[in-house]
């Protein structure tokens, strides 16, 4: 526990908005990620069949999308940041996984693979100076 502290002071200091932006960024993508995962069935049978002889693929088709739209708002806001982040290391282990089991897709593979890297990062780095994380703690 007293590690997180640790990264939250340094992180706190050292602050910048391009940093910020980043983590906006990474919300908003997750959620248009997340909209296109649930608007187009065809691409999500294609993303599916590797998984599809997997006990509860129907559940792992619906938690996508909510794991997407609720860790995404919650980064974008800057609100357990940390936690949104360890919920979407599943997706993108999946598909980062779904290229080497199913059709090999590079452009798929990077984006998972650079998401994989930035939630990585916030994941040590954290919400930052300007999020809600931050304006609750100033509160107390």
């Amino acid at each position: 526990m007293g590690g997180i502290k640790t990264l939250n002071k340094w992180a706190n200091a050292h602050s910048y908005i391009p940093i910020d932006l980043l983590r906006v960024a990474l919300g908003v993508f997750l959620i248009v990620k997340g909209v296109q995962f649930m608007s187009d069935p065809v691409e999500m049978a294609v993303v599916m069949e590797p998984f599809k002889n997997w006990p509860a693929s129907w559940l792992i088709m619906h938690y996508i999308p909510f794991a997407h739209f609720a860790g995404g708002f919650f980064i974008i806001i800057g609100l357990l940041t940390r936690w949104a982040v360890i919920i979407q290391f599943p997706l993108l282990a999946g598909a980062i996984l779904t290229n080497f089991l199913g059709e090999m897709n590079t452009t798929n593979l990077i984006l998972g693979l650079v998401t994989l890297l930035v939630c990585i990062f916030f994941l040590f780095y954290g919400s930052g100076k300007h999020s809600t994380d931050y304006y609750l703690e100033m509160q107390k």
